[in-house]
């Protein structure tokens, strides 16, 4: 049984985005602040990104640069996973939708596919 208190309990995963390239990395009490994320390594792009590993101050130009990316890979549709909660995450997600010029139309993923949970894109 582990306790509440031990050192592994202070670990957590983290995923951000650092120069287009999407980060993680265990973080640590002792983890150098000036410099979080010392080797980024790049992601596979795929129709889907799940935004609860990401920390919402970043989700805005997370959203930006996944969108930019999967247009410019040929993507005709996207799933933005952004949770149900109090709607905060998905109304950034939409208005961030709203200002790109190549996306089309967007509405709610189907309820089999985390309904009001997701929202999906359509690109021009």
């Amino acid at each position: 049984m582990r306790r509440l208190n031990s050192p592994e309990s202070r670990v957590k995963n983290i995923w951000t985005l650092d120069c287009g390239l999407w980060t993680y990395k265990k973080m640590n009490e002792d983890i150098d602040l000036e410099n979080p994320f010392p080797e980024p390594f790049e992601l596979e792009i795929t129709d889907s990104l799940d935004l609860h590993a990401f920390a919402p101050r970043d989700v805005k130009s997370v959203v930006e640069t996944y969108l930019s990316e999967a247009y410019q890979k040929g993507f005709k549709i996207v799933r933005l996973i952004h949770g149900k909660g109090i709607g905060v995450q998905r109304e950034t997600v939409r208005k961030v939708l709203a200002e790109t010029d190549f996306v089309k139309s967007f509405k709610n993923a189907p309820e089999f596919s985390s309904g009001s949970g997701a929202t999906i894109a359509e690109f021009k």
